[in-house]
């Protein structure tokens, strides 16, 4: 593929208004086995794919401690340490007892020796950017947002974000500390959360989407979804995500794979520029589909 290609053209973010970060980065939950549990399937493949990030210009990396458990943070450590200007991003909160199974466990003494274990995984003094992977309801969140307070103020961490909350729980955690990203799932088709990222968007907190590729049924060929990835020389989930990127400023899609080609092709979607009449079209497709399927 093209070794133009780079995730800079979808351009900068600053977490916490601080941090500058390529807004195209990449989820490392792909570079575990099956179930996202233990080793990958092809070690070396996941491996060249971590090192070949920096070379895409991909400098933002979201993983978590449960993928695997610690496989992730293992990986990414024997490809890419000591970083070279990439943020590691991680996640701490839920347990692992095996393939496909997660369970939210937000005891602040639990959440606090993640992190350090996370810190020992990574290599690293401190953690760049660190999330609550889910809120524990059987847990006040207020003990989970201070134990997220207390890594803060300890200088294990730099930033903190949450990950599938609503927009009280973002209220609510910021009177404790500064709230620096969100992660929830969305995408073309699944606009659950359109709140939460209008809510990011008006205080400059960064939106991570998961599983941000999806389309559904658009994509069949014929559609509009299709129609519009032949014009660009594209695939569909290529414009799948080049909507994402300009749905909001703020938005910072990880798409994660174990393949270089596949990363290639996900990177390759920052360079597509969607026009507004292409944009609003897709927006219209996927809000209607939205408002269609089973769920609402």
């Amino acid at each position: 593929m093209n070794s133009t290609i780079s995730a800079a053209d979808a351009g900068v973010f600053h977490i916490g208004g601080d941090i500058a970060i390529h807004r195209l980065g990449f989820g490392a939950m792909r570079v575990t086995g099956r179930g996202v549990w233990g080793e990958p399937a092809d070690r070396e493949e996941a491996l060249r794919t971590l090192r070949r990030l920096p070379e895409l210009g991909v400098n933002f990396i979201d993983t978590a401690d449960s993928y695997g458990p610690g496989v992730s943070e293992e990986l990414l450590r024997e490809a890419l340490h000591p970083y070279g200007g990439i943020l590691i991003a991680t996640k701490g909160g839920l347990v692992r007892t095996g393939p496909d199974v997660w369970i939210p466990l937000g005891r602040p003494e639990y959440l606090i020796q993640r992190a350090h274990e996370s810190l020992r995984r990574l290599g690293v003094e401190r953690i760049d950017l660190w999330q609550l992977h889910r809120i524990d309801p059987s847990v006040p969140r207020d003990e989970q947002f201070g134990a997220i307070k207390t890594l803060l103020d300890d200088g294990l961490i730099r930033y903190a974000g949450l990950s599938e909350v609503s927009v009280d729980d973002i209220e609510a955690a910021s009177k404790v500390f500064q709230v620096a990203t969100v992660q929830n799932r969305y995408n073309l088709i699944d606009r659950t959360n359109e709140d939460v990222l209008d809510y990011c968007e008006r205080r400059g907190i960064g939106f991570i989407p998961w599983y941000p590729l999806a389309a559904g049924d658009l994509a069949r060929p014929g559609s509009l979804l299709d129609n519009v990835a032949q014009r660009h020389g594209a695939s569909p989930s290529q414009i799948a995500l080049a909507w994402i990127l300009k749905r909001s400023k703020v938005m910072l899609p990880i798409p994660g794979t174990s393949r270089v080609a596949h990363l290639e092709e996900n990177v390759a979607a920052a360079k597509i520029h969607l026009s507004d009449e292409e944009f609003a079209a897709l927006d219209r497709e996927g809000a209607a589909r939205f408002r269609a399927s089973p769920q609402q």
